[in-house]
């Protein structure tokens, strides 16, 4: 009986009532208000630009580029080609480095046809500019063709710059309105001048061209990729150029860039293979 009274007793702190557990020292710190927000905040919206701030800026690339028409006219002039003939490519084609391309090789003795096709790959880019600006801009039907005249480095940079689609649409038109106009006024000045002022190569206008071309491809190469087609192109341009005929450099030149890609190809293909090892 004692014993059972023992044994009892000491059960009775394994089967009596819980006892409350004792009080910590300080209370746990609240959770935190930022433990359920998202790691990541959402980026914001684009800040609007003003209208007249998009204005502003396509004017000023517009005016800009557009000055350079009348080297064009000079060049054209002096390859031979007639007043006519001058501002008929800059209405119909209107992009800069085809023009220069075409009349640099014909002014050089090449044939027609070798100076189109150089002048066809050096335009083959606005095609993937009009891929992304009608992503962007998503104009109407019925105006594309007549916006598609446009898509050219200048148009495409300005609205590519802009942070709505809005802005975009006015940064692209007023660039290239702007543009188209004064690219063709300076055009036939600049042909009107060169007639004026007779032998152009006495002048050193034949190299007007070229160095206005060079001005504007030089701020586009920004990487080493793009610098090192710029460099091989001049090499193979220069190189071949005493022994084929005029306008077949350029389009060797334009071998430059799948050959630095291959060769890029290759140097990340070798870095991997040395990694896996």
């Amino acid at each position: 009986m004692a014993e059972q009274t023992a044994s009892a007793s000491a059960d009775i702190p394994a089967h009596g009532p819980a006892r409350s557990a004792p009080e910590p020292d300080s209370a746990p710190a609240p959770a935190s208000i930022h433990e359920h927000e998202p790691e990541h905040e959402s980026e914001p919206d684009p800040e609007p630009k003003s209208d007249s701030a998009v204005v502003r800026d396509a004017l000023g690339v517009g005016i800009a580029v557009g000055l350079s028409g009348f080297a064009f006219g000079v060049t054209s002039a002096g390859a031979g080609l007639t007043l006519l003939q001058t501002c008929a490519l800059s209405l119909l084609v209107f992009t800069g480095a085809s023009q220069f391309a075409l009349v640099g090789a014909l002014a050089a003795g090449g044939n027609p046809l070798t100076a189109a096709a150089g002048a066809f790959f050096l335009g083959v880019r606005n095609a993937f500019y009009g891929l992304r600006l009608s992503q962007l801009l998503r104009l109407p039907g019925p105006v594309r063709p007549f916006a598609a005249q446009w898509v050219i480095d200048e148009t495409t940079a300005v609205a590519l710059a802009q942070p709505t689609r809005r802005s975009a649409r006015i940064g692209f038109g007023v660039t290239g309105l702007t543009l188209y106009v004064l690219w063709n006024l300076t055009t036939l000045a600049g042909a009107l001048g060169a007639e004026a002022l007779g032998d152009t190569d006495a002048w050193g206008l034949d190299a007007a061209g070229p160095a206005v071309f060079l001005a504007l491809l030089a701020p586009m190469l920004r990487t080493a990729t793009e610098r090192a087609v710029a460099g091989i192109a001049v090499v193979l341009g220069l190189g071949f150029l005493p022994v084929l005929p005029a306008g077949v450099p350029v389009l060797v030149a334009a071998l430059a860039a799948p050959a630095v890609l291959w060769l890029e190809g290759r140097g990340l293909g070798a870095r991997r293979k040395g990694t896996d090892r």
